[in-house]
């Protein structure tokens, strides 16, 4: 049971220098996935799906600092609870 819960937290973000590592192979693999469909599909529907891959990291993105941000306060202790 320790060595599964030493591998679980190997998938946890921590730090936002980790989140910005992770939404950046994000972003890679969605620019090339967008280069992949601005082949298969040419002209606008190609370019669509180009931005739908990128506007789906700036989402994701986001929502991984929110996390962090939200995971912060909410393990800090609160400075009204005396």
């Amino acid at each position: 049971m320790r060595v599964l819960n030493k591998i679980a937290r190997l998938f946890v973000i921590k730090s936002r220098l980790e989140a910005f590592a992770i939404i950046y192979a994000l972003a890679l693999g969605a620019t090339a996935r967008g280069a992949h469909y601005l082949g298969q599909f040419p002209g606008w529907p190609g370019k669509v799906l180009f931005l739908a891959c990128t506007g789906a990291v700036f989402m994701a993105g986001a929502k991984i600092l929110d996390c962090l941000k939200y995971e912060r306060t909410a393990q800090a202790p609160s400075s009204n609870s005396g």
